[in-house]
């Protein structure tokens, strides 16, 4: 590529609404220009980054044995009904009429188009195991799109779908795709980590996050710097117990006008938020049901979804006085109603000396125990783990770590051909359900990662495989005759190599060039400067900073052994 021809638009000034470091960057190097909230251009210099990346997946992807298609974006709604889904992705999916007024949406993922694929072409046992996989653009209506490419409306996916015959055969996959995934990560540069996580819309059996610790990260998770225990906060636990008053008091109702939050009736009655059950109302798909944490804890919504197998929302105020006739603030599990679900924190078994709402307006109930005085209820993991908490695996400190999420994998198990009725017959010419796994992985996120992790106060610095360029060749006199004929020389001998190489043929300053250089995050820089004329140029490395004079007669080799 010459300089002299290329469009990189590069700019001078941070735009105002960039915020991330990859943001900045990718609009400073000229990658990508907005078009709209959440919806951007793809420039050169970015869209060859890009596909290096994609390059890399598809070649780990077939590695496995998948086999590569492409299934429609668009797609009519009735696909998404079957499995309840286009309800629960609500307003986040794109819908709208076609000209014949058919109901049609924009797929955000394709597990629904692949089980049907699967429903009309397999048939047998000995039709499996298969898995499919696409590079395919998504569409999703985030609300708030941020961070450039990292969150946007319209991006570009991996996704691969396993269909298997025994849940033996879905673990073999899932393991494959696994391992794929860490090949992939490792050759674009970047240094990730593996969390357990919550399944979400997705459903299933079990799923795993890869991520990269960063401060513009939307996922929080725990880490264990000892063990190497990892998983998103949305599911990961903590050895972690309350130590409780003795109890055996009675329970006293006490006035506590217009205080309904915790931080308020704490302060009212003088007793720390540890000494609160916080009763929270939700429903979950149509029914209500009460959770129960400490005062001083948050709920995981994704660990009471996995609790109770379905998806769950907070309760609006008029449901929660509908179910108990007391408004938010007051209510308690004393009295609750039987036919609602009651479950508790597992943090909270033995505790004893509470405080909890009284059920009635103004009121709250000092003196709870909660094992005595509540019908007893169920107990399990819910708080969300807090920094300084021990490892649930070794009993080490925890840290709460910010992180970009490149890929997720999921065993899905038969959540979608049991609803699809994607069905095979086994080897007993019984009919049983396609066993069904699914892997993403969002392929902007995977430059955007690499630019947060490595980049300086100069700008990109490319690692691993992904560098749009690998060399630049850096003449600081256009007019010198020589230094550009060597100059050209070496181009045309590094792109003969395909090694893909750049050439700043501009009649600009050497400061000008440097600093795009070092912007661009070239790796290699070849500089014919002021040692041409005693046969040597500079070599400079952009993760160092070093610079080495070598004749140019060995820089060929030196570049190709980088």
């Amino acid at each position: 590529m010459r300089l002299s021809q290329a469009f990189i638009p590069t700019l001078k000034e941070i735009p105002a609404d960039a915020v991330s470091v990859s943001h900045k960057l990718m609009l400073r190097a000229g990658m990508i220009r907005s078009l709209g909230a959440g919806i951007y251009s793809y420039l050169p210099y970015f869209w060859k980054t890009l596909n290096k990346a994609i390059g890399i997946v598809r070649e780990e992807m077939n590695r496995t044995g998948a086999q590569e298609l492409l299934l429609p974006a668009l797609n009519p709604v009735e696909i998404w009904e079957e499995t309840g889904r286009h309800q629960d992705f609500g307003p986040e999916k794109f819908n709208f009429l076609d000209r014949k007024n058919h109901r049609m949406t924009l797929a955000p993922t394709h597990e629904e188009i692949i089980c049907d694929l699967a429903r009309h072409e397999i048939r047998s046992y000995k039709d499996m195991p298969q898995v499919w996989y696409q590079i395919q653009t998504k569409f999703r209506d985030e609300p708030r799109p941020r961070s450039g490419v990292l969150r946007t409306r319209q991006f570009i996916m991996k996704d691969a779908y396993s269909m298997t015959a025994t849940w033996e055969d879905l673990d073999k996959c899932y393991d494959d795709q696994k391992e794929a995934y860490k090949r992939i990560f490792t050759r674009c540069g970047l240094e990730f980590f593996i969390v357990g996580a919550s399944t979400g819309l997705m459903g299933g059996r079990a799923s795993q996050e890869f991520m990269i610790q960063s401060a513009e990260g939307e996922d929080t998770c725990a880490l264990c710097y000892n063990c190497g225990y990892a998983a998103n906060v949305e599911v990961a636990s903590s050895r972690f117990r309350y130590t409780f008053d003795e109890g055996g008091k009675t329970p006293q109702e006490v006035y506590t006008p217009n205080r309904k939050t915790i931080e308020e009736v704490s302060q009212y009655l003088n007793k720390p938020p540890e000494k609160f059950l916080k009763a929270l109302f939700y429903i979950a798909g149509e029914y209500p049901v009460m959770v129960l944490i400490d005062g001083a804890d948050e709920l995981s919504e994704a660990k009471l979804s996995r609790k109770l197998l379905k998806q769950v929302r907070p309760a609006l105020p008029e449901e929660v006085e509908k179910f108990i006739r007391t408004p938010v603030g007051f209510i308690g599990p004393i009295g609750l109603d039987e036919n609602i679900p009651l479950l508790a924190d597992e943090a909270l078994r033995n505790a004893k000396g509470m405080v909890c709402g009284a059920n009635k307006t103004d009121y709250h109930i000092t003196d709870v125990d909660l094992g005595i005085h509540t019908r007893i209820p169920d107990y399990t993991d819910l708080r969300t783990v807090k920094e300084g908490e021990h490892c649930p695996e070794c009993g080490d400190v925890l840290h709460i770590v910010r992180a970009i999420e490149l890929g997720h994998i999921f065993k899905l198990g038969t959540k979608y051909s049991n609803a699809m009725g994607a069905n095979f017959l086994d080897a007993q010419g019984k009919s049983q359900p396609i066993i069904m796994g699914s892997y993403g992985i969002g392929l902007e996120r995977i430059v955007a990662a690499n630019i947060e992790l490595w980049a300086d106060e100069n700008g990109i610095d490319w690692r691993g495989e992904i560098a749009p360029y690998k060399a630049a060749i850096i003449p600081l006199n256009i007019d010198d005759e020589k230094a550009m004929s060597a100059a050209n020389s070496l181009y045309r001998e590094l792109t003969a190599l395909k090694i893909d190489a750049a050439i700043d043929d501009r009649p600009l300053r050497p400061g000008v060039k440097f600093k795009d250089a070092d912007l661009l995050g070239f790796p290699l820089q070849i500089i014919f400067g002021r040692d041409f004329t005693q046969g040597k140029v500079e070599f400079k490395t952009r993760i160092d900073g070093n610079r080495t004079l070598i004749p140019l007669s060995e820089i060929l080799e030196i570049i190709q052994q980088h």
